[in-house]
């Protein structure tokens, strides 16, 4: 049987605003781990549009086309092609999930929720001559999971080609967030065993790992035998976590002695109301500050995610966030635009309210606002956004971030990181499409080593954390900050 899996371009990675270094990261684990399951005699094509073009010749038995939002209209079109010349096109993912209805209408079947009970059924129905128009997903475990073909993915087109992921979901219900439409009809966080993912940990070459689970740290008992596990092989690694998980006591600790060197964190904003309006509650009366200085004691660089829009956001959200995540040394920032996306608790609310302004799902890339603001103008989000993002990355902030740090070593890693990350991207862009992501992999860990060096692993914890009082919308902790 000739499969075909493709993983289409995101609509942001096609414009002129293209940054090749966000979209040439990480290969796609979701449709390798799909091809793990099929037979050995199978002939199969994976293809990610973000790194080559899509070879659209032949006629595959099979294609199977991983959606995103803003990767839709680009999904459909394959499909819609493919199908005409008779491929089985099946279509799976986020978008899918959220409105199944549109889907499919571009597919012979579609995949509600996660695969791992639903793919290898549809595999038996298809070769036995009957596929169905629907799967959705119930079961949920990873026990038995077989080894993801890795050797499919062309390791030199990317930067971080040693991704994993060794849970599902997140155990919070934040309502911006697509989890809870995705995992609908069962549990919506679990793991592998310990030992499988030790095992497929073990399997990847070289010292860099990144975790691309939505929250690694999530369920603590599975997180502190994972790092137990991991100590000793010195692996340098990145993931994402939460402040109340890094505020935790002993558990970054054990990350940092398993290698631990970057963590994505979702400040997410510094408005209270905000937080209890996002139902984010893992966030509340929790002390920015002494996280992010809980992690950056311990050898750890910091990714701070904020998102603009909430309903207790005014104009000058922008530059307080920003003024904040610099005074407080935070290495990399990643902000976002409030995106209502369809199947989510803010979708619903925003749309029961007559606010959501655009149905074009090309722009809900967060980037655009695609509803009406309640303090502000959808202009003055867009402006405000970009504003963020040029003003944190100026070389006067950066070096004011690098001086937030208490050692002139901390300081100058920092700088060196956020520089290089945003600075030199004319640069990226030519290793990237010299396809040469790969051999730039030393470097990443040459700097990711760097960072694990600090005066002791046991740094001391924090005290217990005190409930910040808020003046404004700017948060002002009581005790003198993840993606």
């Amino acid at each position: 049987m000739k499969v075909k899996l493709i993983l289409p371009a995101l609509t942001e990675a096609t414009s002129p605003l293209f940054r090749p270094i966000k979209y040439s990261l990480f290969p796609p684990l979701g449709l390798a781990t799909l091809a793990a399951y099929l037979d050995a005699g199978d002939e199969v094509d994976l293809q990610d549009e973000h790194v080559e073009r899509i070879n659209l010749t032949g006629t595959p038995d099979l294609v199977v086309i991983q959606v995103y939002i803003t990767s839709a209209t680009r999904a459909y079109r394959l499909a819609d092609e493919y199908r005409r010349r008779g491929a089985h096109v099946a279509l799976g993912g986020l978008h899918v999930t959220s409105l199944p209805d549109e889907a499919a209408g571009h597919a012979d079947t579609i995949f509600l929720g996660p695969g791992e009970d639903t793919w290898p059924r549809f595999l038996a129905d298809f070769r036995a001559g009957r596929p169905g128009r629907v799967y959705q997903s119930h079961i949920r475990t990873l026990a038995g999971l077989p080894p993801i073909r890795r050797d499919l993915i062309k390791r030199r087109l990317y930067l971080v080609p040693n991704s994993i992921v060794v849970s599902r979901g997140c155990p919070h219900v934040c309502d911006f967030c697509y989890k809870e439409a995705f995992f609908e009809g069962g549990k919506s966080f679990y793991t592998q065993t310990v030992d499988d993912a030790l095992a497929e940990i073990d399997r990847l070459p070289d010292r860099h790992l990144y975790f691309l689970d939505d929250h690694l740290f999530g369920d603590r008992r599975f997180a502190a035998a994972l790092f137990d596990g991991m100590k000793g092989m010195g692996r340098l690694w990145q993931a994402a976590g939460t402040v109340n998980t890094v505020l935790a006591p002993n558990l970054l600790e054990r990350a940092v002695d398993a290698g631990l060197r970057s963590l994505f964190v979702g400040f997410e904003t510094l408005n209270p109301e905000n937080l209890i309006e996002q139902r984010k509650y893992q966030n509340l009366k929790r002390d920015y500050s002494a996280a992010v200085r809980r992690l950056h004691d311990l050898g750890v660089m910091i990714n701070g995610s904020f998102v603009f829009g909430m309903d207790g956001d005014d104009a000058s959200v922008f530059d307080r966030t920003v003024e904040w995540a610099i005074e407080q040394g935070i290495e990399t920032a990643t902000f976002h635009i409030l995106t209502p996306y369809p199947g989510t608790a803010l979708y619903k609310r925003i749309a029961n309210e007559g606010r959501i302004t655009e149905s074009n799902w090309d722009l809900y890339d967060t980037r655009h606002a695609v509803f009406r603001p309640a303090r502000m103008s959808g202009r003055q989000l867009e402006e405000g956004y970009w504003r963020a993002y040029r003003q944190f990355y100026t070389w006067r902030n950066i070096a004011r971030g690098a001086t937030a740090h208490g050692s002139l070593l901390s300081g100058l890693r920092h700088f060196a990181y956020a520089s290089g990350w945003k600075k030199f991207e004319p640069l990226w862009d030519l290793v990237i499409r010299a396809k040469q992501s790969g051999a730039m992999l030393p470097v990443l860990e040459g700097i990711l080593s760097e960072f694990g060096k600090r005066p002791s692993v046991s740094a001391p914890l924090v005290s217990p954390v005190v409930p910040a009082q808020s003046e404004g919308h700017r948060v002002i902790p009581l005790v003198p900050d993840l993606r």
